[in-house]
């Protein structure tokens, strides 16, 4: 499979919280980039659902964002595009990266 990703993903460990059309999860975020994410989750969630969901900050506090499942994998999780981002979700995100790679 190509890799199609636009973005660098940054590995960075966090608490999600996610809303998706089987219920609500609490799961783990395992990279992130400008673009998107992978949340690992046994959650079932299908390709082009749209999801919401909270990154925990290393501050305590929660980034809420949007998204669309691209990739899922059954027990592992799924790669999520972010969608509707505000000019401030892409600039806590910017920030959140460069942590990640300082870390």
């Amino acid at each position: 499979m190509a890799n199609r990703r636009q973005h660098e993903r940054t590995s960075l460990p966090l608490e999600v919280r996610l809303e998706s059309l089987s219920g609500r999860y609490v799961a783990r975020l395992s990279d992130v980039s400008p673009g998107g994410c992978f949340v690992e989750t046994l959650a079932q969630v299908s390709v082009g659902e749209r999801i919401r969901f909270e990154i925990k900050l290393p501050t305590g506090r929660w980034l809420p964002l949007c998204g669309e499942v691209v990739y899922f994998q059954a027990t592992l999780g799924f790669g999520v595009r972010f969608t509707d981002l505000t000019e401030l979700d892409h600039q806590m995100l910017a920030i959140l990266i460069e942590y990640g790679r300082e870390s």
